[in-house]
């Protein structure tokens, strides 16, 4: 696995307020990937306004690929997904899945820690970068945003999902101020089934 390295940036620890993360288990993960959940959350129709064929995508918090392995259709056998978890066993089961579906030589799992993401090489390179309910589990989420936001190329976009109900609308306040703090522009976002959702995009000037 590539080292995720070190953050690109690292706020003061005495500024910085640390949330408590919960780590997704690995069998909730292997639930997150059933057809079922298709029913009513479709990553195509979802993310495929945001995604160009041959472009590189980073899908943070990818658990075991609900929307990895969809992202790696729409790019393409030309594109790349940058698949980031801070759990071997997620990975692994991501990279059976799309082994068996033919997208192994698409996806590109990266194990990333909690002190950083590991992204120096992407840097404005990332045409979408997707954090399905995954922000309120990092332990420092201002600085999860900053390294996503440094990763997408001009006119790129962040998406952020988060569920609602787990996560308050209060918190998730926080994470779009954190965001627009950033200098990111807020864009109309796509719904998502009893999710909180945000968007934004990188500005080209």
């Amino acid at each position: 696995m590539p080292d995720p390295g070190t953050p690109s940036h690292q706020p003061d620890a005495e500024t910085e307020d640390p949330r408590h993360n919960h780590l997704c288990p690995v069998w909730i993960g292997r639930l997150l990937v059933s057809p079922i959940r298709r029913l009513v959350e479709d990553p195509a129709k979802i993310l495929a306004p945001f995604v160009s064929r041959g472009s590189t995508v980073v899908d943070a918090g990818c658990a075991m690929g609900f929307h990895s392995l969809d992202l790696a259709r729409l790019v393409g056998p030309e594109g790349r997904v940058i698949c980031l978890d801070v759990q071997q066993k997620m990975l692994d089961g991501l990279v059976k899945r799309g082994r068996r579906k033919g997208l192994d030589g698409v996806i590109e799992p990266r194990l990333c820690d909690q002190n950083g993401l590991g992204l120096d090489d992407v840097a404005g390179r990332a045409e979408l970068v997707t954090a399905f309910n995954v922000v309120h589990e990092t332990s420092f989420p201002e600085r999860f945003l900053h390294e996503c936001s440094d990763a997408l190329m001009p006119g790129g976009r962040l998406l952020i999902v988060e569920p609602r109900g787990h996560v308050t609308p209060g918190d998730f306040a926080e994470s779009i101020a954190a965001a627009t703090g950033l200098g990111l522009i807020p864009e109309p976002a796509p719904r998502v089934f009893k999710s909180l959702t945000a968007l934004f995009a990188k500005p080209t000037g």
